[in-house]
């Protein structure tokens, strides 16, 4: 039980390790994909639109990008 115990708690460390190269680079490419849409929503701020114009936005940049509608990110306001 113990040994199913430690191979259960190591199954994610394991998935981390056999992570190819290009799922790396295809990682980092959507994690510079969701900062940019963040970036845009920041600018929609500062522009003087509305929170929610902006918050469309987002969620249109992060279609298929990222989970759930925040783009991977949720902040409290």
């Amino acid at each position: 039980m113990k040994r199913l115990m430690f191979l259960l708690c190591c199954l994610p460390l394991l998935a981390m390790a056999a992570e190819s190269p290009e799922d790396i680079k295809k990682d980092a490419q959507r994690h510079r994909a969701m900062a940019a849409a963040h970036d845009a929503a920041a600018k929609c701020l500062e522009s003087g639109k509305k929170h929610d114009q902006c918050q469309k936005e987002l969620q249109a940049a992060c279609k298929g990008l990222a989970i759930g509608k925040y783009c991977g990110m949720k902040h409290e306001h």
